[in-house]
């Protein structure tokens, strides 16, 4: 959520800021409310000083024993007045809150203007893409033919954009899972935390899920209890460990993973992706979380994305890293990079995670802050996260990239040590 008071100050200024991520700020709307906002504020700051001037004769005329009647009739007045002065002004905070909460973050200075993905600009590429001297096939035809990977039993059970996975694919999910973790916790000095799969409406509120994107969401209706949500991403119950808490000094930078299933309907994307594991309903990622002082939060986006490529380097995966336009950028994001794998099976990059900063966005609407020691007062934090990597991506780059022409999947080096002596698939 933007500051309040800054958009009020600045509106115009704000809204030429968000033409970058092709949002359209409604100035005269919000200029309205301001000005019938300071209006009733006004009249509501002068009811109270009339009304504690009132209270204070009040009390001087009852204790000389004159009489109270009029004056009391005219606080009466001053104190109807009082109340419904202060309900419109609570009801004109509110609606400005409203229209707040669905307005995206402003972007960083450094995102490139652009509209769609087409706009995204190339930061820079590591490793080269394989030569085949034979057609590599895609995922789907590699874990089918050896019946590893199956989609028609998965749609049988849950319906299209779900796998099942059996034998060597299964183990293969798993190593490189857990390879990930321990890379990061061994490696990049992360903390391992573990969350729940469901989460309330303030947890999405506070990563900025909610309101905007509950289409996108899995809702769980409860009777006599509140709703809960499964989560599109552990982003939103890490992030939200510091929601309403003051982090003190000693604990920042906070840096948490985590690996959790993540569940999407999707919506909108129908026709795209359709086939295969690219995009799913539930998939697995290793999430990475930070916590941070405003004036480190641009350095450990690049520390952040670095780790996120040392992945796929070790797994000798070629990748490229994009900087995302204004609009391609997320709700919640004021800078993204994107690094997206190269798959031969569709003689493409494609993403393969995102690691964003989201400035103070998340940490308003959570009130996730941190007390400087210098001043003794509480300030905002700055929150990032990242995927590092999503799971089922990664093992499709795994088995298109290390196939061979009989339709088999050499295992990476780095994961053999979690396959157990399996070499082969």
């Amino acid at each position: 959520m933007l500051d309040a008071k800054l958009v009020r100050g600045s509106t115009e200024e704000i809204a030429e800021k968000l033409l970058v991520k092709q949002y359209k700020l409604d100035v005269s709307r919000i200029q309205a409310l301001e000005g019938r906002r300071k209006e009733i504020q006004i009249k509501t700051q002068q009811l109270q000083n009339e009304r504690k001037v009132g209270s204070k004769k009040f009390g001087q005329l009852k204790a000389s024993g004159g009489d109270i009647a009029p004056l009391k009739a005219e606080m009466d007045r001053i104190g109807e007045e009082l109340k419904v002065s202060e309900e419109l002004l609570g009801q004109i905070q509110h609606e400005l809150n409203d229209i707040l909460m669905n307005v995206p973050n402003v972007p960083h200075e450094s995102v490139p203007a652009g509209e769609t993905e087409d706009d995204n600009i190339e930061v820079r590429r590591w490793g080269t893409p394989k030569a085949f001297d034979f057609d590599p096939q895609d995922h789907v035809a590699l874990g089918e033919a050896n019946g590893e990977l199956d989609f028609e039993t998965a749609a049988k059970l849950s319906g299209a954009r779900f796998a099942v996975m059996k034998g060597k694919i299964a183990r293969l999910h798993r190593a490189i899972t857990q390879f990930m973790i321990n890379t990061h916790l061994e490696e990049h000095g992360y903390e391992e935390i573990y969350v729940p799969y469901m989460v309330n409406a303030d947890s999405l509120r506070g990563t900025g899920q909610l309101p905007k994107f509950e289409k996108d969401l899995f809702k769980i209706e409860r009777e006599d209890q509140s709703d809960l949500y499964l989560i599109p991403t552990a982003e939103v119950p890490v992030t939200n460990v510091v929601r309403d808490r003051i982090v003190d000094d000693s604990d920042m930078p906070l840096s948490y993973v985590c690996h959790s299933p993540c569940f999407r309907s999707e919506a909108g994307s129908y026709g795209r992706d359709v086939r295969g594991m690219i995009r799913q309903h539930q998939f697995d990622k290793v999430e990475m979380v930070h916590v941070v002082r405003a004036e480190d939060s641009w350095d450990m986006l690049e520390t952040l994305t670095g780790h996120a490529e040392a992945i796929l380097q070790k797994l000798n995966l070629p990748y490229r890293v994009v900087t995302l336009c204004g609009g391609d950028l997320g709700f919640s994001a004021a800078k993204t990079y994107d690094i997206e794998v190269w798959l031969p099976g569709q003689q493409k990059y494609r993403e393969i995670s995102s690691c964003s900063n989201m400035s103070d966005f998340q940490a308003r609407r959570m009130m996730a802050r941190w007390r400087n020691p210098e001043t003794g007062k509480p300030e905002l934090v700055h929150t990032l996260n990242g995927s590092g990597l999503a799971v089922g991506r990664t093992m499709v780059a795994i088995i298109e990239n290390y196939q061979d022409e009989n339709g088999h999947i050499e295992i990476p080096e780095v994961l053999l040590p979690y396959m157990g002596g399996v070499t082969k698939i």
